[in-house]
């Protein structure tokens, strides 16, 4: 606990140091110099200015003529560029890089799932195919046989 107490009165020590420090900068800046009598000196010289400007109408036309004179000029525009208009037009040869990544078909991964079922009924129908053109074939010759045995 002594501990925490000694860093804790260092902490405030150093902090009140540093406030002293900050003051006496304060009021080094605050001090009346040369430039200061200078600077009241420019003051005096500005308010008479002040008093002797002119007047400039930018968006008006006075009717008085002496007015007239303190008419500004509009500002010239520099010439806007297009930084679009500028760059060359994209070639109309490259693919667009998103249609790669989309699949060509929307069920190809049903297809994918259900391969395997597809291969084995495949081979069921061919087999299938296969033993009813043997019926058939079979039944052709019983047919011609039975014909022949007539003649």
């Amino acid at each position: 606990m002594a501990t925490e107490e000694e860093s804790i009165e260092q902490a405030a020590a150093s902090r009140r140091e540093r406030l002293r420090a900050l003051k006496a900068a304060q009021e080094l800046l605050s001090t009346p110099d040369e430039d200061s009598a200078q600077a009241a000196e420019d003051k005096t010289n500005e308010t008479d200015e002040e008093n002797n400007r002119s007047m400039k109408f930018r968006n008006y036309v006075p009717h008085d003529i002496q007015l007239q004179e303190g008419k500004v000029a509009p500002p010239v525009l520099p010439k806007f560029e297009d930084p679009v208009e500028v760059a060359p037009p994209p070639s109309e040869d490259k693919e667009d890089p998103f249609v790669n990544i989309a699949p060509k078909k929307p069920n190809w991964d049903l297809r994918r799932d259900v391969q395997k079922k597809l291969d084995k009924l495949e081979r069921r129908t061919q087999k299938a195919i296969y033993i009813l053109m043997e019926q058939q074939e079979q039944e052709k010759q019983l047919a011609e046989g039975g014909n022949n045995i007539e003649d």
